[in-house]
């Protein structure tokens, strides 16, 4: 196998990076070529992305990449799930696309709903229900704003509309598409009963691509971007533009004995299946089926993630006190452990602001003691991740049948050894942490497989195999985690 070099562009809720990728038979290797800072900017009260300098930060790290390496076979591009922005007939973009904390969807549910039940629309999507989905986003634009939708031509998720700018044709990516709760998730198709439920065309759409498939390339970079990036001609490929689907497919595991964890701003726990799971005990779990990379399902429950710290972070900036993430990690390790348990299906942790706040009011409400230090605070918060992961992994075996042993870890969150000990000690499954930019690795797989470098998924989870340093949690306190529970359940 020659050795091929991609470029992955990943961009996650709070950054975003532009990364090499070699992949070859010595495994898969990545570098750094640009990193930027991402998040959600509050304009007029609505929270929006700041998509232009995206684009900016974008271009700027393909032609950084492309001018120190020749040869480039693929570009491939990754995000967060469910945001979009709206395209008008003359190819131009209607407005900054929103945040998926902006509250337009407040009410939405209800609204969905009650046009369509959602025992209906579980049993065609397979989609948890949260307020953040693109179904909600997309009903708040037409009942809100009607204007837009009649001046709308095309939807595009968020990888989608990059790779527009970056080739000039319009697709949606089938793993970023699953996300959005319209997607029939047997038939792999837009829903025309939940289109019509809120209101939507199918016309709305483009045509679907699909990673690792005969369709899977969406264009060459266009002559105009293509001169100034010095990547004319580039194949740009479909991915898993999913992050998490990207991620999932760089989880260097084997057999079916292992559940992933995507740990990052959202804690994304799931299993990998062939098929959706889409019964009553999945629904009432609020389980969610996304599409995998290789024809799989990702089947998974979203759970808020350090999403919770890293707003705690800000809120402590806000009044002076900066803190590092691994400063707050030490001074949680020395407070004292099991004193209070956050329920993080809270609606009220998913809007931004006073985070510290908002946990103080939860455990006045619930009658725990109030966290009142940055590290008590923080290990309430790791905690409750590791109490949640055990419930989901409980959820998961009913549903699936299947007896997990292992836990593999990837992303940024697989940095943090508490969490991580913390994970096996609540589940009582072996951690098993790394590779940290999983995302980025399983988007180049998803280049060298969609140009025929490699054969197969399991192929290109060997190769990451050989370069990815993980690193092993045992369990060591199970007992006493689950006599906490069980207290606590009481």
């Amino acid at each position: 196998m020659a050795e091929h070099r991609y470029i992955a562009v990943d961009l996650g809720a709070e950054s975003g990076r532009v990364m090499l990728a070699r992949v070859g038979p010595a495994g898969v290797m990545l570098q750094e070529m640009h990193r930027f800072a991402n998040g959600p900017v509050n304009a007029g009260g609505s929270l929006y992305w700041d998509a232009l300098r995206l684009w900016s930060e974008i271009q700027a790290g393909i032609a950084k990449t492309t001018s120190e390496n020749p040869n480039i076979a693929g570009i491939g591009i990754d995000t967060w799930g469910v945001d979009f922005g709206l395209i008008d007939g003359q190819g131009q973009l209607i407005g900054n696309p929103n945040h998926y904390r902006d509250a337009r969807t407040r009410g939405m549910i209800d609204k969905v709903y009650a046009s369509l039940p959602r025992e209906k629309v579980y049993g065609i999507t397979g989609i948890q229900t949260m307020e953040l989905n693109t179904l909600f986003q997309l009903a708040a634009v037409a009942a809100k704003t009607p204007e837009t939708i009649a001046r709308a031509k095309t939807l595009l998720f968020m990888p989608d509309l990059f790779a527009y700018w970056l080739t000039g044709r319009c697709t949606n990516e089938y793993t970023i598409a699953s996300t959005s709760q319209m997607l029939d998730a047997r038939k792999r198709q837009w829903s025309s009963e939940i289109l019509a439920a809120i209101g939507i065309a199918p016309s709305l759409f483009a045509e679907m691509v699909t990673p690792c498939t005969g369709n899977s390339v969406i264009g060459p970079v266009q002559r105009d971007v293509g001169e100034t990036l010095r990547a004319d001609g580039v194949p740009v490929l479909a991915v898993g533009s999913h992050d998490t689907a990207s991620a999932v497919a760089a989880v260097p595991a084997t057999g079916d004995d292992w559940l992933y964890l995507s740990s990052g701003t959202w804690s994304l726990l799931g299993a990998e299946v062939a098929q959706p799971v889409l019964d009553d005990r999945a629904m009432r779990y609020n389980l969610t089926n996304e599409g995998g990379v290789g024809g799989t399902i990702r089947l998974l429950k979203n759970i808020a993630g350090l999403w919770l710290l890293q707003e705690c972070r800000r809120a402590w900036a806000r009044q002076g006190k900066e803190f590092e993430y691994r400063t707050l990690v030490q001074l949680a390790r020395e407070e004292p452990g099991h004193t209070a348990l956050l329920n993080l299906e809270d609606p009220g942790f998913g809007a931004p602001g006073d985070m510290p706040g908002k946990i103080a009011e939860h455990c006045r409400r619930t009658g725990q003691p109030i966290p009142e230090t940055p590290g008590r605070f923080t290990r309430i918060i790791l905690e409750s991740l590791a109490v949640t992961y055990h419930h989901v992994r409980l959820m998961l075996e009913e549903v699936t049948g299947r007896k997990f042993n292992k836990l593999h870890i990837v992303g940024g969150g697989s940095q943090n050894e508490l969490l991580n000990q913390m994970a096996a000690d609540a589940t009582g499954l072996t951690v098993l942490a790394g590779p940290v930019e999983a995302t980025a690795l399983g988007n180049a797989i998803a280049q060298a497989m969609a140009v025929g470098q490699i054969a197969s998924l399991a192929e290109g989870r060997a190769l990451v195999a050989k370069t990815a340093t993980l690193r092993t949690y045992q369990p060591v306190e199970t007992q006493r985690w689950q006599d906490w529970i069980k207290r606590r359940a009481g």
